[in-house]
């Protein structure tokens, strides 16, 4: 049997753009997609602090060392720049696999959306 875990989490990024006309996606600065053990195309699930808004998109690369947060396309919708998100991957596993994982937690300045 496999069940499904928290893989990564980036904690409390500021939202830094909202483009309606792009094809989809979230762009994350790559600096936190590194730290955060997150690839290119990766699911992720967004929740928005601010307005309790949940979705799931999948990411893009952003420009390194800008703290770039950027939803585009229909999700655009869910936020405005300046609201504060948690971005979350899953993966599946073997239960005794998960009862040893550790995710990788990456908490960045609040401010700037910078690794500390």
């Amino acid at each position: 049997m496999q069940i499904q875990v928290v893989k990564s989490k980036i904690h409390r990024v500021k939202c830094t753009g909202a483009e309606l006309n792009y094809i989809g996606s979230i762009t994350i600065d790559e600096d936190l997609m590194d730290a955060a053990n997150i690839i290119q195309g990766e699911k992720v699930q967004i929740v928005n602090n601010d307005n309790g808004e949940r979705l799931e998109t999948y990411c893009i690369p952003g420009p390194r060392k800008t703290g770039e947060i950027t939803l585009n396309g229909a999700a655009a919708r869910k936020v405005s720049v300046g609201d504060t998100l948690i971005l979350i991957t899953y993966a599946f596993m073997d239960i005794e696999e998960a009862k040893v994982f550790k995710p990788s937690l990456v908490f960045p300045d609040e401010a700037t959306n910078l690794l500390k």
